[in-house]
């Protein structure tokens, strides 16, 4: 196979997003970014990494401490929380928040419309030690 012939599979910002995130959260403790790099399938750049890792700090998915003249990172939010932060961005983005919303709503399958119901009744719920995820707190994002 000639070198033009074997074309890598482009991989979209929200998945290299995930991967990243998924890496971070497989290290035990704070990653370098060149950690980061080592540890991704594919032959990203480092640089790729750089701007996927400040990326994701600008969404508060990750945090950062400076060691030396570098960054360590660690993940805030898992791939769930990053979905919502997208989603998030999305609404935040449109002028008739109640049409975006209602118009989401309707084309939710019956399942999912069922568990929306069911979540945000538990979150307008007073508070209940047994539940096990409240999707108005934000401490996981």
């Amino acid at each position: 196979m000639g070198a033009g012939s074997r074309r890598l599979r482009r991989r979209g910002q929200g998945e290299l997003e995930s991967q990243v995130l998924a890496v971070l959260r497989s290290a035990n403790g704070p990653a370098t970014a060149g950690w980061v790099q080592e540890h991704l399938e594919g032959d990203l750049a480092y640089t790729t990494v750089i701007t996927i890792l400040s990326r994701l700090y600008a969404k508060s998915a990750v945090t950062r401490s400076r060691e030396g003249r570098s960054y360590t990172w660690t993940p805030v939010s898992d791939e769930a929380g990053l979905a919502a932060l997208r989603m998030r961005r999305v609404l935040d983005g449109e002028r008739d928040r109640d049409a975006v919303l209602a118009r989401f709503i309707s084309a939710l399958s019956p399942g999912d419309e069922d568990r929306l119901r069911a979540l945000l009744a538990r979150a307008d719920a007073p508070d209940d030690p047994g539940a096990p995820y409240n999707p108005r707190d934000t401490e996981g994002m």
